[in-house]
């Protein structure tokens, strides 16, 4: 009778006894298995994003209109965003639309989210939080149409102006080549302070309370407890709404379109914009193509750059 030797199990084998090995065969067939099971997933990136981005940065070797034929155009329609001004402008005005969308709600939303969880007891935080949460949830189109009435000549801001006294104040917001950048840039803080807000009420209820306590062990304020254990925890939310916020401003279109439809002149002309407007306006097809790849390749790299900003695991 065959006597059989028990296999010694792997947490009590021997310090000093070799490990089996799965043979190389069988590894590579369970790799294999593997990617069989993300096929599908990675099939559905390529038919909708892989094949598409393709076609663009081939289109944006060409002049063609849309219509008739293309002809060979090279790197010219890239040359051109750095040689026209109202490309080059229109770059620059994506800068200025990130300090109000990325910069300005970051700094807003850590303060009220500082004065709100130490506020949490009060009747009404939860209401006040809902309601700065709210633009998030309302369509664009219906805040674009809403804050070109508050910008209007006879809109609600002007009228407030008046009343208190400052009628020499009021102007056109939206017409004026010097307001209407800003006035669509207080729009977009309007927007995201909300979202910067909840993630980092989220962030600070992740905190543990033991260093809030020792915080105060040590005699420290309510603005020392903030830079010295609240700004510290918050770094993954703050990398977070930072990527979220910088994107929507350099893919800015539709609160454009509706506002200003890239007015007075160019001043509130954006990248997103001119791909529209060149494609669908100009019969610009190859240099909006163009401008579509430098625009996706400037949103890589800035969150590629932000995501370093991200704490690493221990």
């Amino acid at each position: 009778m065959a006597v059989t030797t028990p296999r010694t199990p792997a947490h009590k084998r021997p310090a000093g006894a070799p490990r089996r090995r799965r043979p190389a065969g069988r590894r590579g067939r369970i790799q294999a298995k593997g990617y069989l099971y993300l096929l599908p997933a990675f099939s559905v990136l390529a038919a909708f994003l892989l094949v598409p981005l393709g076609q663009l940065v081939q289109i944006s070797l060409y002049h063609w209109d849309g219509l008739s034929g293309s002809t060979w155009a090279g790197l010219a329609n890239y040359t051109e965003i750095a040689r026209s001004p109202q490309l080059r402008a229109s770059f620059v005005h994506s800068l200025v639309l990130i300090v109000f969308y990325a910069v300005v709600p970051t700094v807003l939303a850590l303060m009220l989210a500082g004065v709100t969880t130490r506020a949490a007891r009060l009747r009404g935080a939860s209401f006040f939080r809902a309601v700065i949460f709210l633009p998030q949830i309302v369509a664009m189109v219906v805040t674009a149409t809403a804050w070109t009435a508050i910008y209007a000549p006879d809109g609600v801001l002007n009228t407030l102006l008046r009343a208190i006294g400052l009628k020499s104040v009021t102007r056109a917001w939206l017409g004026d080549f010097g307001t209407a950048l800003p006035a669509v840039g207080l729009i977009g803080t309007w927007l995201e302070i909300g979202l910067c807000l909840v993630l980092f009420i989220s962030g600070i209820s992740q905190i543990p309370r033991e260093l809030y306590e020792a915080a105060k062990v040590d005699g420290a304020g309510a603005v020392r407890e903030f830079f010295a254990v609240t700004l510290p925890g918050l770094r993954g939310q703050i990398t977070v709404a930072l990527t979220l916020t910088v994107i929507a401003a350099l893919r800015t279109f539709d609160l454009v379109y509706i506002t200003t439809h890239g007015g007075p002149g160019d001043s509130t002309s954006l990248p997103a914009f001119e791909v529209y407007n060149r494609a669908f306006s100009t019969g610009q097809v190859g240099s909006a193509c163009a401008i579509a790849v430098v625009l996706t390749l400037i949103i890589l790299l800035v969150t590629y750059a932000i995501t370093k900003l991200q704490p690493k695991e221990d």
